[in-house]
């Protein structure tokens, strides 16, 4: 036992000692202190030993375990060392530095960013979450039925303990409510999750902005200004916006909202698909329900709420016919807003 050691010690040496690159160094460290290795098979036949001639034997594994691994320490540094002086030996300083290219803003996040801008410069404040959120605040908090086919496995990426990937920003609406009291002028934008296959119009990740806005007396009329605001800074003074009925769980009365298309002005095209008009996300009045799930006063305060997608407005924005676009990062495409904000 004692010659086949000391074999192994020279032999591990030798070997280490011709190493020339660190996965040499990876490859030896495998073969002499691997789970598969000669020496730690020897630890499981010490218990072929007699008691009184185990602790010598494992201290003695162990003292060549660790002449090993200082001699893959020592030549690992010596080839660091020796690929330091073969760099400095060849580098030439009068040889030309790399040019960088000057970076861009994604178009995703220069239209986050306009968003931002325009409803800070209407009062709104900016809030954020998390992207993992819980039952509570993703669906019962905004009035959605446990039944409800949002919150299947086909619509939901859930992950576990009654825990998922937000499918709107709205839960940041519902937190914001359980910790402040009105009046509440909000965003929120961010990333969403949903079940979805990646087509020109859907992804399973996207953004969204969503607004609240929670005081006496707020009307749907406080709702459509602030939309045609919106769409007048974020498209042009000639952009006009309305609204039509629609559901949503967590409004009454709910609504879609459009804007005449940014194409053709409304006049009707491919892009409107001649109709003029342009979907663009859903509003409503807050339900009376959500407030009471909250503890918040539904015959004191009323309060609207919108969702737009950042994703569609981009789109809209910079002509961009495929969502899937935005995400493959082309950078035939992405240079082409380079120096935007």
């Amino acid at each position: 036992m004692q010659e086949q050691l000391e074999l192994l010690i020279q032999e591990a040496e030798q070997e280490i000692a011709q190493c020339s690159s660190p996965n040499d160094i990876l490859n030896a460290k495998a073969k002499y202190l691997g789970k598969k290795s000669l020496l730690n098979s020897l630890y499981g036949k010490m218990k072929e030993l007699d008691a009184s001639q185990r602790p010598a034997f494992g201290n003695q594994l162990n003292q060549i375990r660790k002449q090993i691994e200082a001699a893959l320490n020592k030549r690992a540094t010596a080839i660091k060392e020796i690929s330091w002086q073969k760099d400095r030996a060849e580098f030439d300083p009068t040889m030309p530095g790399i040019k960088l290219e000057r970076g861009g803003y994604h178009p995703l996040s220069i239209i986050r960013n306009q968003i931002n801008e325009v409803f800070l410069s209407m009062g709104f404040e900016i809030a954020e979450g998390d992207d993992i959120e819980d039952e509570f605040h993703n669906f019962d908090a905004l009035n959605t039925p446990a039944d409800h086919p949002s919150r299947n496995l086909a619509d939901t990426f859930y992950v576990e303990d009654g825990k998922l990937l937000r499918t709107q920003t709205s839960t940041v609406q519902i937190r914001v409510l359980e910790n402040y009291k009105p009046p509440i002028r909000i965003i929120s934008p961010g990333r969403c999750y949903r079940n979805d296959k990646p087509d020109p119009s859907h992804s399973p990740v996207f953004h969204q902005v969503e607004a609240l806005v929670v005081d006496k007396g707020i009307s749907m009329s406080d709702l459509q200004d602030t939309l045609q605001n919106f769409a007048s800074i974020m498209f042009g003074p000639q952009i006009k916006s309305r609204i039509r009925p629609h559901f949503f769980p967590f409004t009454e009365p709910s609504a879609e909202m459009d804007i005449s298309c940014v194409a053709c002005a409304g006049e009707g095209c491919r892009v409107c698909k001649q109709s003029g008009w342009l979907e663009m996300g859903g509003a409503g009045m807050v339900d009376p329900a959500v407030f009471d799930i909250l503890g918040i006063d539904s015959e004191y305060y009323t309060g609207f709420a919108f969702g737009l997608g950042i994703e569609r407005i981009a789109m809209l924005k910079y002509n961009i016919p495929d969502m899937r676009i935005l995400f493959e990062n082309d950078l035939r495409m992405l240079r082409q807003f380079q120096g935007e904000l």
